[in-house]
């Protein structure tokens, strides 16, 4: 009885985690392709009080933006990993963008600030109460990454690797595709399905 139960869950966790969304067209992603040229934001505010947009890394030679939030268990797991991303390529000229469209209130601003300062955050931290970005992005996870070439299209999309334990990864699909653009190359991999917590859209109205 409990071992059929236990299984239950794992199932019911496994299908959570894995399938954020129904119906995609195309491969995983509803709204955008690669090749696409990405969606700019503009004027979010971030965890540092001030205003941000997708112009301010005109100089990048890649951006790497991460749909992600405070709640989801399967983003904390990934914050080391985005904090370590950082710190290797920084210097080779890739910037990192974490947007946040969560509105509940673990997700809120305020604790937005209070995530990022605890675990010491050396990426932007951006809120997108709207939902806007996200919808343009056709984000459906939390994490759900997309890079960005020098020409600011769509280079890759999907996870961030393929296991949500560090111990286990056996494919580093986002650091692989960054790779590539670094060498003018394209991504071997160019899309993944992303793995994650649903992000919850409001109603429009």
């Amino acid at each position: 009885m409990i071992r059929s139960y236990l299984t239950m869950v794992a199932v019911g966790l496994f299908v959570f985690f894995s399938y954020c969304d129904h119906g995609y067209s195309g491969k995983f992603n509803k709204v955008v392709d690669i090749g696409d040229q990405a969606p700019a934001w503009k004027n979010l505010i971030g965890v540092d009080n001030e205003q941000h947009s997708l112009k301010d890394h005109k100089d990048a030679k890649a951006v790497v933006v991460i749909f992600t939030c405070n709640h989801c268990p399967v983003a904390k797991a990934y914050e080391e990993r985005f904090k370590g991303f950082v710190k290797e390529y920084q210097d080779k000229g890739v910037d990192v963008v974490a947007i946040n469209v969560s509105n509940i209130e673990a997700d809120r601003l305020d604790k937005m600030k209070i995530r990022a300062k605890e675990q010491e955050f050396n990426f932007e931290y951006l809120y997108d109460p709207s939902q806007e970005i996200a919808r343009k992005y056709g984000a459906t996870c939390t994490p759900h990454s997309f890079v960005l070439n020098e020409q600011r299209q769509i280079a890759y999309m999907g996870k961030f690797d393929d296991n949500m334990e560090i111990e286990k990864v056996k494919y580093h699909y986002l650091r692989d595709a960054v790779d590539s653009l670094l060498g003018g190359e394209k991504p071997e991999v160019e899309e993944t399905l992303q793995v994650g917590c649903s992000i919850s859209y409001e109603e429009q109205g």
